[in-house]
């Protein structure tokens, strides 16, 4: 691994809906980059920006500024053309934006105590969203138009999260998550699953959407850490991995279909159905594969994973020998990290590091 404990120039970094492209933002500028290849895709130097929200490989960009220009107002959304190199629509908001999410249908603007629906094509307001105090600008977004969910906050003394359905504009579910008051939370592209993690960061749990009160949990440690990202592996049904990373520098794993089938088989044992559903809903720390040191220790990253393949097994289609993850990583001191995780039918994993390049020498070009 490469040595990452250059000061940060990265003021935000943000993968595209389907992870084949990522954006991010220096204090002179934003630049979006091909995930596949690392190409330069497109730059504009224009000042920093605290978000950059793609809109899959499309050239409509939702921007908001960092604050350090008069022109570039935290409290102001930008909706931009690559193209054409200009702005399409400007939206101004009373306090600072803190999160932006868009799909084909919907633009999504979180404040620290409102987030407002829009239609995409008309800009035409839809729902406000009353929330609790939320200054992180906390949130997930799933973009499919048949599962699209909004998940907040809705608790600042406990892990409760408030799940919003966007395309029917109203509150689908609430969550009752964690004793503690949230840190991350994700939804699967589809909108079936969310996970979510509390400030401890010593547990991490999956709910399947449709059924609340239903969950799994994966411990990631021991010892409280900050995570920092989660996210969910593409799938059209239940998510093969769910991938978070954490204040510690490791990259955790999660077999999340191996370990749930596990337990599904194991539920209907006698031990299975005299257990309490706090001890039951643990899923098998086998389950758990860990890149330590991936990152150096405190320096915030973001990874997700864009890739699934899987080897299937002669026996049944339905056993496969082995799974190939496909990993990348932005990490804010400045480094893209790509890795692949490969997990035998024997749980056996090895993470192999295939690139790593230094974004500095194209941020300050």
């Amino acid at each position: 691994m490469a040595n990452q404990s250059s000061p940060s120039s990265i003021y935000c970094a943000s993968f595209n809906q389907d992870n084949s492209g990522f954006a991010i933002s220096s204090r002179d500028s934003f630049k979006i980059f091909d995930s596949t290849t690392g190409r330069l895709c497109y730059e504009r130097a224009a000042g920093a920006f605290v978000i950059v929200e793609m809109l899959y490989s499309s050239d409509l960009l939702a921007l908001v500024g960092a604050g350090e220009q008069a022109s570039l107002s935290p409290r102001r959304l930008c909706l931009f053309n690559t193209t054409k190199g200009s702005p399409l629509k400007e939206l101004n908001f009373l306090t600072s934006i803190l999160a932006v999410h868009m799909n084909k249908k919907r633009l999504v603007v979180v404040l620290v105590e409102k987030t407002f629906v829009y239609d995409l094509n008309t800009l035409v307001m839809l729902d406000t969203i009353d929330t609790v105090p939320n200054p992180k600008g906390l949130c997930a977004f799933s973009p499919s138009l048949e599962g699209c969910f909004l998940a907040v906050p809705a608790s600042t003394t406990k892990g409760a999260v408030l799940v919003y359905n966007v395309m029917d504009l109203q509150s689908h579910s609430e969550i009752d998550a964690h004793r503690s008051p949230l840190a991350a939370v994700a939804l699967s592209s589809n909108g079936m699953y969310i996970a979510t993690a509390s400030e401890q960061g010593t547990l991490i749990r999956v709910h399947l959407v449709s059924e609340s009160t239903k969950s799994y949990s994966f411990r990631r440690g021991t010892y409280p850490s900050t995570i920092y990202s989660l996210s969910f592996g593409p799938s059209t049904q239940l998510p093969d991995i769910l991938i978070a990373t954490s204040s510690s520098g490791s990259i955790h794993a999660f077999s999340l279909m191996l370990a749930i089938n596990q337990r599904s088989k194991r539920s209907t044992s006698f031990l299975g159905s005299v257990l309490p559903d706090s001890v039951s809903d643990a899923l098998d720390p086998a389950h758990h594969h860990v890149l330590q040191n991936a990152v150096s220790s405190g320096i915030r990253s973001y990874a997700v994973v864009r890739k699934i393949d899987k080897l299937e097994g002669t026996s049944s289609p339905s056993q496969f020998t082995s799974i190939r993850a496909t990993v990348s990583v932005i990490t804010y001191s400045g480094y893209f990290q790509e890795y692949t995780l490969s997990i035998s039918n024997k749980n056996e994993s090895l993470w192999t590091l295939e690139r790593e390049f230094n974004l500095y020498p194209v941020i300050s070009s």
